[in-house]
């Protein structure tokens, strides 16, 4: 009895399977919404396709169209060829053919805000401190203005935007009333 418990076993246990990247579940001409506590509209992801990786726990979508509403309800819109977005959608990557774009409208003390609009091939939006930001070139207009630049950070809450690199920039005078 003592020699069996004592003898080393012939089974050979398997190093366990490295992680691979493989998807766990798909999406075809989809639509998700997500709502605030009060029950109103936050935002709406639309694609052609979509695919879930439980390694990294992302959501690679194709052909992405996306509407998000900020606390005021002033809506931005954002679409690419492809997408890549963190688990909690909350930070979300544009790529390719990317278009970020916020109407004209007013804010709660009544104070206009410009139209606003950032094309670039990669623009990583930051949705819960509205921030856009990209170490790749950007164009950018507001209003009637227009700008280029080698990269882009872009705070929404502040209305600060630094612009690096190559920078150019075509101001349009304000139109008389």
């Amino acid at each position: 009895y003592w020699l069996v418990r004592s003898t080393p076993s012939l089974e050979q246990r398997a190093p366990p399977a490295a992680a691979q990247h493989l998807p766990d579940y798909f999406m075809h001409k989809f639509s998700v919404k997500t709502f605030d506590a009060r029950g109103l509209l936050k935002s709406e992801v639309i694609g052609q396709d979509a695919r879930h990786f439980p390694d990294t726990d992302t959501l690679e979508i194709e052909q992405v169209q996306i509407r998000s509403f900020n606390e005021e309800g002033q809506l931005t819109t954002a679409s690419a060829r492809q997408a890549l977005a963190n688990s909690s959608a909350s930070e979300i990557q544009l790529i390719g053919q990317a278009l970020i774009e916020r109407k004209a409208s007013r804010d709660k003390s009544g104070k206009e805000q410009t139209a606003l609009t950032f094309k670039g091939e990669f623009l990583p939006a930051f949705m819960d401190t509205e921030r856009v930001q990209s170490h790749k070139p950007v164009e950018l207009t507001r209003g009637q203005d227009h700008f280029t630049a080698d990269s882009l950070d872009y705070d929404n809450h502040n209305r600060v935007m630094l612009l690096t690199g190559r920078v150019r920039g075509q101001l349009m005078p304000a139109p008389t009333p």
